[in-house]
């Protein structure tokens, strides 16, 4: 919930504060503390946003594991102690998810909302199609992304020799745009790559900014053109567009014949639909790319193990690597690289400061075990904000150090991660839980592992003398993975070997 920071008229937001002060002008028996803040409408909603660790942090030495913050005219209720959050995440009569996605997305990417009498089924057939982003339906997805990963590499970087220097978030930027988009949608039948791309990828860059604003629920008309900006990117994936695209996926071409079967859906929706698609692809997983690469580069012991690791998985599969080599790793060979998925996942609990959100539906008591509850009413939100576990110095010593091989232990999965003499389930949480998580994560993974495997098999890596560490830009708290807040600059050269 970031907050607002276009409220142009004084009336309006008197008239908001009134609503919510009237709503809550006394706290009912047993509810959490209400944290108001002074600004009417706004609450504390830039605190939260300046830094959201900071904030919140400070109100659980206040007020305990539970409070209540308003912010941007919403009621959040915290809950900060993450044994808690499987009594949240598996409450699901009276907690909702899909109300708040299903009021907000439309909104955000600019398609009408699903009517159940309008478009009957649609809804579970869109759920439904997520299924090919997992299980064996990954399979094909993973190598057709490998297969473009090495298709952009080969193309604009693998030519050159010598050093090349580069702005390190503009070429993950460039690179997973690119290969994503080609997996997921394909190409034109005349063309090997895509054409357009950078101008695409330049509008996407254009909305991406906005998003914190969007899915906070600013009219996307006090956005200056950002209106224009999303239309442009609709257009792009209306169906005569996407009619003549080859090598699609079979996961966009399935949901392509769900919007089919309904007459009443608008070419706008459809587009709209696909847009949607795109930016849940690339939203969180190009600042995810960085973070990993960042990371990376700027530890040259980790690089090397992770490094030394991708090699040996080629050579058991009897591949002797060389720059000459056209690299395909298998989805099977993937699951292997244990030190690069806990690199990753390290800088992933690092960069990763989403808030896992649920609406209540009505007023009730949430059960926190046998003898602990809280009131809670109708229309508010329950947050759970995993930032607050992933940088817990109870859980994880040392907590704002990256430690490539933290999720790793004798070659296997690390999964014992313990507060208060207690092993928690939740320990890692980048990509939400329970009903709200991500059907695409283990497509992203895979994602990062690819070109983070390609880019140390055929690049020597430095950062450029006199870099500053990369800072989290804190705007998108809440949103996501926190990009840098300036981008980073590198070199590069073909490894010989």
């Amino acid at each position: 919930f970031s907050a607002p920071l276009v409220l142009s008229s004084t009336g309006i937001v008197s008239f908001l504060s009134l609503q919510c002060d009237c709503a809550v002008c006394c706290r009912r028996e047993n509810e959490p503390p209400l944290i108001k803040g002074w600004i009417p409408f706004l609450g504390k909603a830039l605190e939260f946003r300046k830094d959201s660790l900071k904030f919140l942090l400070e109100q659980k030495r206040k007020h305990g594991d539970i409070f209540t913050v308003r912010m941007a005219g919403k009621d959040v209720t915290f809950v900060m102690d993450s044994s808690l959050y499987p009594y949240i995440i598996k409450h699901g009569r009276q907690l909702d998810f899909h109300k708040f996605s299903d009021k907000v997305s439309p909104a955000t990417f600019g398609y009408q909302p699903v009517h159940s009498k309008l478009h009957p089924g649609l809804k579970e057939q869109i759920h439904r199609s997520f299924k090919l982003l997992q299980g064996d339906n990954l399979t094909p997805l993973t190598e057709s992304m490998m297969g473009n990963l090495m298709l952009v590499f080969r193309h604009d970087h693998l030519g050159h020799s010598g050093w090349r220097s580069g702005c390190m978030y503009q070429f993950c930027l460039s690179v997973m745009f690119e290969a994503t988009l080609l997996t997921l949608f394909g190409r034109p039948a005349a063309a090997r790559r895509r054409t357009g791309t950078n101008a695409l990828m330049d509008d996407f860059v254009k909305f991406d900014n906005k998003f914190p604003h969007l899915i906070t629920e600013v009219p996307i008309w006090l956005l200056g053109g950002t209106r224009a900006v999303r239309q442009k990117l609709i257009n792009y994936f209306l169906p005569d567009r996407m009619s003549h695209l080859t090598n699609m996926s079979e996961f966009i071409r399935m949901r392509m014949e769900v919007f089919d079967n309904y007459e009443n859906l608008r070419d706008v929706d459809k587009g709209a639909y696909h847009f949607a698609m795109l930016w849940a692809a690339l939203g969180n997983t190009v600042p995810a790319t960085f973070w990993a690469m960042y990371y990376l580069v700027s530890h040259p012991e980790a690089l090397q193990v992770v490094r030394q690791e991708i090699q040996e998985v080629l050579s058991l599969s009897g591949v002797e690597f060389s720059s000459d080599t056209n690299v395909k790793l298998h989805r099977e060979q993937l699951d292997k690289l244990r030190c690069l998925e806990s690199a990753i996942k390290e800088s992933l609990r690092l960069s990763s400061a989403s808030l896992n959100v649920r609406m209540a539906l009505e007023d009730f008591s949430l059960r926190l075990g046998e003898s602990r509850s809280f009131a809670i009413r109708k229309g508010d939100a329950i947050a759970m904000y995993p930032r607050t576990t992933h940088l817990d110095p109870e859980i994880y010593e040392e907590p704002k150090k990256f430690r490539f091989d933290r999720y790793v232990h004798n070659g296997a999965e690390k999964t014992d991660f313990y507060k208060d003499d207690q092993k928690l389930k939740y320990y890692l949480i980048p990509f939400g839980s329970g009903v709200s998580m991500c059907p695409g994560r283990h497509f992203a993974i895979n994602e990062i592992k690819q070109f983070l495997s390609l880019l140390l098999l055929y690049f020597d890596l430095q950062l450029e003398d006199g870099q500053s560490r990369a800072e989290f830009d804190p705007s998108r708290s809440g949103v996501g993975i926190l990009p840098p807040s300036a981008d980073v600059r590198f070199r590069y050269r073909l490894r010989v070997v």
